[in-house]
């Protein structure tokens, strides 16, 4: 059920007297309503795994940077040497995340569609914080265990709100940055949207502002400003709401001309967060086409996944499930991962292709785990728990 709001019609004129014969329902005019009004939407469809497929694409991308780029000091060669044709491809595995917020944009603004801020905002705290509490302490607990502490106790605490990063905390997750950025987009969205409904000329309203916003920032120095609007990530956002809007009405040359904005934006904002200046000497020199390329096919991915017919329709399970073990494996990769390539390396023999795969398996696996044993069940109670009106919950309370 949409919570659009209606738009009041002129004010109608005193009823004329007619037959009893003739009685009929009331003209639209006669009832305050707009005369002619935009026919509804089609319902888009239940899910689109071939979105939850490229969820974990991005998801992997992101990890093969983090175990061949930045992990490094866990091999026990150097990982140029040992996996020489690893390097190009991972190298570029941060544009996973822009990928993310792609996709992040087209399924906030079709999970926020006709949803009050309260229930939006109940929604996404019981999807984000079970599997996030849940890796928090695990990765926490072995990270005590095998004596490699990386924060203070408060800055623990801390992070269990999801604000460390602006609470000025120490991250315990080294990926939990881009949640500070997704929670940004979340709280954007809603207060300029949601809090009225959500109808297609106040998401184009709210994506030109945003863009023009987010432009004006980058160029301003404002700190607050670039915090606030995220002038480097916006444009992927942006672009994602563009796709959810072709999704939702169609080959429109507006709707079209979101997404060409966030391209266009997001492939210059793309290039200067990965493509290191003349004279450095990083570990490895990304090339801007390349960078330009694969933003244009993660934009282009996410169009086919989400409006072309045949792979929008795709009713392979396997794929809702790999969506399924994104979010918690994005989660855990990163430290937990690292380790245990640490300890493949330096207690078997397994060639450096092995121990990558296993990494990678064994951190899915764990993803699983974290997926049945608390993301399914906690998920659902905490969206009950939260959703029941706090006058029941004190009246339950009472009657115990």
């Amino acid at each position: 059920m949409s919570s659009t709001l209606p738009t009041p019609g002129p004010p109608s004129a005193p009823p004329q007297p007619r037959p009893a014969a003739s009685a009929a329902p009331a003209a639209p005019e006669a009832t305050g309503a707009p005369a002619a009004q935009q026919p509804p939407a089609p319902a888009p469809p239940a899910r689109l795994r071939a979105l939850d497929g490229l969820r974990l694409v991005a998801a992997l991308m992101v990890a093969s940077y983090h175990y061949v780029v930045r992990g490094g000091d866990a091999w026990n060669h150097p990982i140029k040497h040992m996996l020489p044709h690893v390097i190009a491809p991972a190298a570029y595995g941060p544009l996973g995340v822009q990928f993310f917020f792609i996709i992040s944009g087209f399924v906030i603004c079709m999970s926020g569609w006709g949803r009050t801020v309260k229930a939006f905002t109940v929604s996404r705290i019981s999807r984000l914080y079970p599997a996030y509490w849940a890796a928090l302490i695990l990765v926490a607990a072995v990270l005590y265990v095998i004596g490699k502490e990386t924060v203070s106790r408060t800055d623990l605490i801390t992070n269990f709100t999801m604000l460390q990063t602006p609470a000025g905390a120490k991250r315990q997750l080294g990926v939990s940055w881009t949640l500070w950025a997704e929670l940004r987009f979340y709280a954007l969205f809603a207060l300029t949207v949601l809090w009225r409904g959500a109808t297609q000329r106040r998401v184009l309203a709210f994506c030109a502002l945003w863009t023009l916003g987010a432009v004006y920032a980058q160029g301003s120095g404002e700190s607050f400003l670039q915090l606030a609007l995220m002038p480097d990530y916006a444009p992927f956002f942006v672009g994602g709401i563009g796709l959810y809007l072709v999704h939702r009405f169609g080959h429109d040359l507006v709707n079209w001309s979101v997404v060409a904005v966030g391209f266009l934006l997001g492939q210059q904002s793309a290039v200067k967060a990965l493509v290191a200046p003349p004279g450095s000497h990083p570990f490895y020199q990304r090339s801007p086409t390349v960078v330009i390329v694969l933003v244009a096919a993660g934009f282009a991915a996410i169009a086919a996944a989400t409006l072309v017919p045949r792979v929008a329709r795709v009713e392979w399970r396997w794929l809702t499930t790999a969506g399924a073990l994104t979010y918690p494996f994005y989660l855990v990769h990163e430290i937990l991962g690292t380790e245990v390539i640490d300890r493949l390396e330096h207690h078997t023999s397994l060639p450096a292709s092995a121990v990558l795969v296993l990494a990678v398996l064994s951190m899915l696996v764990l993803a699983w785990l974290i997926y049945r044993l608390v993301e399914k069940p906690l998920g659902p109670l905490l969206r009950r728990r939260l959703s029941v009106p706090l006058g029941s919950a004190a009246l339950l309370r009472t009657s115990r």
